[in-house]
């Protein structure tokens, strides 16, 4: 009897047979060409064993992570930052991350000990009672998909209660998000890490008297009831990592970007709480070079493509940073589908002026939103319908820039959650 069969005879009977279902029913999505099964296998199973999240959850170390931006490539760097282990770990490296998804995470992987959890903001109180995680992962929190999730103060709120009543969970939290910092401070055990905070834009006040807060650089404090930004164990600076002891060490990571680096320090953390050295653990990290499809290269037809994923105003400003420079051209895309949030009006709180002079492409079911928030801040743009029409576009950018010993033409990807699926569909599903 191998190690899965083993893991299945422990669970009760109506677990087994509801995990057996479900894994069924994912496996029919699959080859129906529905997805990857990751959420209908754990709605079936749900349904056939309300508790089996938590029967599925026992046994294990379980890392849950969440925040608004960040989740999913997190989660991949913790998953990779734990590989050093030498056991196998359950996650939902694709995003689903509700009940659901987390439940076939955990199905799909019997017999690991460990398993790394992409959670949703709003799902953390009650997915911490339901799984008793080792370590609770908290990155930022601003706004994003107000019809669907609650107001950010009531976030938490939330968690800051759920914390409270977890005393034996590890809590690794950003020190430098007011929000964060506020709601992890009621956790028993916290690693605090300084992993920077672009978007203040929600956070200019204080969260536990609702005072104005000072800030200088990276620190804030209330004058009026002495909240303050803790102090803090490891650091994001620059190109580097610094780590407890107050050693230094490059992060050379193959990712692009400061919120990378900013994600990569929270799983070096979070390997710590795992007992994994910081150098085996980095060396790890280096290897990641795409989550998801996002930030994976492909060539269509010629032009190399880029694709970047971004879904809210403080995801947008990281994404936009990362771009390459004119004038490589940018294709922009929004949809408003369940999983984006119906509302676009966070389009204008997005600075798009910095696109200025460069050729842009507007794309994705709501595009016409897109085309009006652009001619605010006067920039040129050409509606495409598609992401050929997008190359053909950026092809004929490149004929005209070539020259002798001229590059390939390329194209910037830049799209929300749905409309980021769809092009990495139609690009044959790259990972």
């Amino acid at each position: 009897m191998d190690d899965n069969t083993q893991h299945r005879t422990r669970l009760p009977m109506r677990a087994r047979l509801a995990t057996t279902v479900g894994g069924a029913a994912a496996t029919v999505s699959r080859l129906a060409g529905k997805g990857d099964g990751s959420v209908i296998g754990g709605i079936i199973g749900l349904r056939l064993a309300p508790d089996l999240l938590s029967q599925l959850a026992t046994g294990r170390q379980v890392v849950l992570v969440t925040g608004t931006n960040g989740k999913t490539t997190t989660t991949k760097l913790i998953t990779a930052a734990l590989a050093p282990l030498g056991s196998k770990i359950a996650s939902n490296i694709y995003g689903a991350n509700m009940e659901a998804g987390l439940t076939s995470a955990l199905s799909r992987a019997p017999d690991a000990p460990v398993a790394v959890l992409e959670t949703d903001e709003k799902y953390i109180p009650a997915m911490v009672k339901a799984t008793r995680p080792k370590v609770v992962v908290l990155l930022n929190l601003s706004r994003d998909q107000m019809d669907r999730a609650a107001e950010i103060w009531l976030l938490a709120r939330r968690w800051r209660d759920a914390l409270a009543a977890a005393p034996d969970c590890r809590v690794v939290a950003n020190a430098d998000d007011p929000l964060v910092a506020w709601a992890a401070s009621a956790a028993g055990k916290v690693t605090w890490v300084a992993a920077g905070q672009r978007w203040r834009e929600d956070s200019w006040c204080c969260p536990n008297c609702g005072a104005h807060l000072q800030r200088e650089g990276d620190d804030w404090s209330c004058r009026e009831c002495g909240g303050r930004r803790p102090p803090v164990s490891w650091m994001l600076y620059g190109d580097e990592v610094i780590d407890p002891s107050g050693r230094a060490t490059q992060l050379g990571l193959a990712l692009p970007g400061r919120a990378n680096r900013s994600n990569a320090v929270i799983a070096l953390a979070v390997a710590e709480a795992f007992g994994v050295h910081l150098s085996h653990a980095l060396a790890e990290l280096r290897k990641v070079t795409s989550v998801a499809g996002r930030y994976t290269q492909v060539n269509r037809r010629g032009c190399d493509i880029r694709l970047l994923l971004a879904k809210n105003p403080a995801g947008w400003l990281e994404a936009l940073d990362v771009m390459v420079p004119p004038p490589v051209p940018v294709l922009l895309a929004v949809n408003a589908q369940g999983p984006d949030g119906k509302d676009t009006s966070w389009l204008w709180d997005v600075d798009f002026r910095r696109l200025r002079g460069r050729p842009i492409l507007v794309g994705g079911e709501r595009r016409l939103d897109l085309a009006v928030r652009l001619e605010a801040d006067e920039v040129a743009f050409r509606l495409v319908n598609d992401i050929d029409e997008a190359v053909d576009a950026a092809l004929a950018v490149g004929a005209a820039a070539a020259g002798p010993g001229g590059t390939a033409p390329s194209l910037e990807v830049l799209a929300n959650y749905t409309a980021f699926q769809q092009y990495r569909v139609a690009l044959g599903r790259v990972q």
